[in-house]
């Protein structure tokens, strides 16, 4: 499970992503067994569409490797009113994106390999991490990143 810390950093990722690509109607970071890390998809049922993606991650993947492909990387769909693109981000998680007819896919590619890449960097981290202590929970109002020392810091 990713910390609740990393999970306000993956939703900043997707919302400042929604905010770059304006065409962009929802944005949603999953684990690869389908679990929904963060999202940001108004009007979409999000563990549906984690759900999905798992099970077309795991199309895609076997797909790759049937064809000497390599990894997966990416998957892009197109439906009558826009597109579904999925990207790798990092080793666990995948990046999924609903999009408007009307995009530019070669933006929408360019923005979710991006995103994808530094979503995978926060979930991959948290996932390497030791196994935390569990920290007692904050009140709402208490909610705040922690901060980081400055060089010139001495405590």
């Amino acid at each position: 499970m990713v910390p609740e810390a990393e999970v306000q950093h993956v939703l900043d990722e997707l919302q400042r992503l929604r905010a770059r690509v304006p065409l962009l109607a929802g944005a949603l970071a999953a684990s690869t067994d389908g679990l929904v890390l963060a999202q940001d998809t108004p009007g979409v049922e999000a563990e549906g569409v984690a759900a999905l993606t798992a099970a077309a991650l795991g199309v895609a993947i076997r797909m790759t490797d049937a064809t000497g492909r390599g990894g997966f990387r990416e998957l892009l769909v197109r439906g009558e009113s826009g597109y579904i693109a999925t990207y790798a981000a990092g080793s666990c998680a995948v990046l999924t994106l609903l999009a408007e007819d009307r995009i530019n896919v070669g933006r929408l590619h360019l923005e979710g390999r991006r995103a994808g890449a530094r979503i995978g960097e926060v979930v991959d981290a948290a996932a390497a991490a030791p196994d935390r202590p569990a920290a007692p929970p904050r009140p709402p109002q208490a909610r705040s990143l922690p901060r980081r020392p400055t060089p010139d810091s001495t405590t």
